[in-house]
């Protein structure tokens, strides 16, 4: 045998995948509270002692982990406009595992600098402008962030003939600088790779260190990068395949968790239609989103305010006072399992409307304008309809009886313009294998890849949802 063991350190549950590169095979999962809070090993120790009862005591060739406990890679994103550098710092951030918590765009403002001081991010990404564009603007906020108090890294990733002078400025406060490429060095046209291998080595670097997740260090051969990076391998593996092994394909997945809700696509999300212009930046063929004011537990009154009341209660049929009272209860208790009949139907309905909100955000969408040589339709963003294979993690997708029916509901919901999927062959990660096979990716890609497929290769043992 050849086992190693994969670990994922999540903001609530610690989580072990072993695996036999022989054969190869999974020999074994479980799960345990991380304990960050204290000493993020003891949850580690709980999880290995049940895999050894389930599946024995091994001698490990290696120990590999991810993590977004702590509360994952808490990031800002400072552009100059929204629509162009200011998004493409933000794909940037969430393409390297990053939950970007708050952007800001064109000068930084007295109030801006001060809530950045109070948010104390993980790390701040600085870009701005195109190579030998506007650069005014970002060695501005450069100066501006040489003020802020705290020791928190500092990307810059802007306009090239500013990124000298943005290091000068910056070297002068207490944040470490790191520089890389410019993000959007040409209009339009995106160059993420290089900011985010820059900030997986910060997480690397540092942000390990910041969590206290070190100690995990000492007995693992080491925490390689965010959990939504290994999930976003995966998926990436998964979809294209290998050179000897085919692929499923283009495909979306959701991530459904108590705080947040990630949306994944791996797709080309080109115009459908004959009569369709795009508009706005070129999307990145691996796209992953973060819905911070979506979730089960923590964020379930952040899906009531996204929804309305109205749509919730025709969904789940309680009353307003039912739902409220509700969500409240389990924003005090997020651990809280549905018990009632009345909870079980309001947590349905939370699911279908989480999803189908984040699917929204994440695809693009139509908009009929007017021309000379008559109407057309311009799109922003992806155009994922045509994609027809849909993974779902998280315990109140996987665990739900009626998982067609929520996501039923979800994709229902969309208006005609939003370009979300509208049929697909609906897939679960029941045993929580995605962010495991995204660190086996490193190591092995060719058995992540058949483990996978172990999974997500078999269409008949899965619904279609449409």
């Amino acid at each position: 045998m050849r086992p190693v063991l994969l670990i994922d350190f999540g903001s609530t549950y610690t989580k072990l995948t072993a695996v036999d590169l022989d054969v190869p095979q999974i020999l074994g999962t479980s799960q345990a509270f991380t304990t960050a809070a204290s000493d993020i090993t003891r949850g580690y120790d709980q999880a290995l002692s049940q895999l050894e009862r389930q599946c024995g005591f091994f001698q490990y060739q290696s120990r590999l982990a991810c993590s977004s406990a702590a509360g994952g890679l808490r990031m800002i994103a400072c552009g100059l406009v929204p629509a162009l550098t200011s998004k493409a710092a933000k794909l940037a951030a969430f393409g390297a595992g990053a939950k970007v918590i708050r952007s800001y765009a064109y000068g930084l403002t007295g109030d801006d600098l001060r809530e950045i001081e109070d948010i104390k991010p993980d790390i701040l990404l600085l870009s701005g402008g195109t190579d030998g564009g506007n650069s005014d603007v970002i060695i501005g906020n450069a100066h501006a962030l040489s003020g802020v108090k705290g020791d928190f890294p500092i990307v810059v990733a802007g306009n090239r003939n500013a990124g000298e002078r943005c290091r000068e400025a910056l070297l002068k406060s207490g944040h470490p600088v790191y520089m890389a490429p410019n993000v959007m060095p040409e209009m339009n046209r995106l160059n993420t790779a290089p900011v985010q291998q820059v900030l997986r080595e910060v997480f690397l670097s540092r942000i390990i260190k910041a969590k206290g997740l070190d100690k995990a260090n000492e007995i693992l051969d080491g925490i390689l990068m965010p959990t939504p990076s290994a999930v976003m391998e995966a998926l990436t593996l998964l979809a294209q395949g290998t050179a000897k092994t085919r692929g499923l394909g283009e495909l979306v997945a959701v991530d459904l968790g108590g705080a947040t809700t990630d949306v994944y696509s791996i797709a080309k999300g080109d115009p459908t239609g004959s009569l369709v212009v795009v508009r706005g930046l070129q999307e990145p063929f691996v796209k992953r989103t973060v819905e911070g004011d979506i979730g089960m537990r923590y964020n379930a009154a952040g899906v009531l305010e996204a929804a309305g009341m109205e749509k919730l209660r025709a969904l789940c049929g309680l009353t307003t006072d039912q739902i409220e009272t509700t969500i409240r209860l389990f924003h005090e208790d997020p651990s809280a399992i549905p018990q009632t009949p009345e909870d079980r139907a309001l947590d349905v309905a939370l699911a279908s409307c989480a999803v189908g909100t984040a699917l929204s955000r994440h695809a693009g969408t139509l908009e009929r304008v007017y021309t000379p040589a008559g109407p057309i339709d311009q799109q922003t963003g992806k155009d994922l309809r045509g994609v027809n294979r849909m993974i779902v993690t998280g315990g109140a997708l996987i665990y739900a009886d009626n998982l067609p029916d929520i996501i039923k509901a979800a994709l229902k919901g969309q208006e005609r313009t939003v370009l979300t999927p509208r049929s697909v062959k609906l897939m679960a990660d029941k045993r929580y294998i995605l962010s495991a096979m995204g660190l086996l990716m490193g190591i092995d890609p060719e058995t992540a890849l058949c483990l996978m497929m172990e999974f997500f290769g078999k269409e008949d043992e899965y619904a279609t949802v449409q």
